[in-house]
């Protein structure tokens, strides 16, 4: 199953806009919303890892595991994705 970078992003960000103001996703969140079966969406975890680590790169993301942050692809266990933190 093919997704594009641009459907992950998308789906990332459609998901922390329901979620209340800093709220975190996990990221099989997005992989399952895009895929719809198991063997499916974990296949798609590794992309979506991918494009979480690209959009920290940016800017436009957080990941974190126990409330620190950390690095989407090197991180082992679970991870949150969720907006930045806000500097003030």
């Amino acid at each position: 199953m093919t997704v594009s970078d641009e459907r992950i992003v998308a789906t990332i960000f459609e998901l922390l806009d329901r979620r209340a103001a800093g709220a975190t996703i996990c990221p099989s969140d997005a992989a399952r919303a895009l895929a719809s079966d198991e063997s499916q969406w974990r296949a798609l975890m590794p992309e979506v890892r991918r494009v979480a680590a690209s959009l920290v790169a940016a800017g436009s993301l957080r990941v974190s595991a126990h409330g620190e942050d950390v690095d989407a692809l090197q991180a082992r266990g679970p991870i949150r994705l969720g907006r930045p933190l806000s500097r003030g």
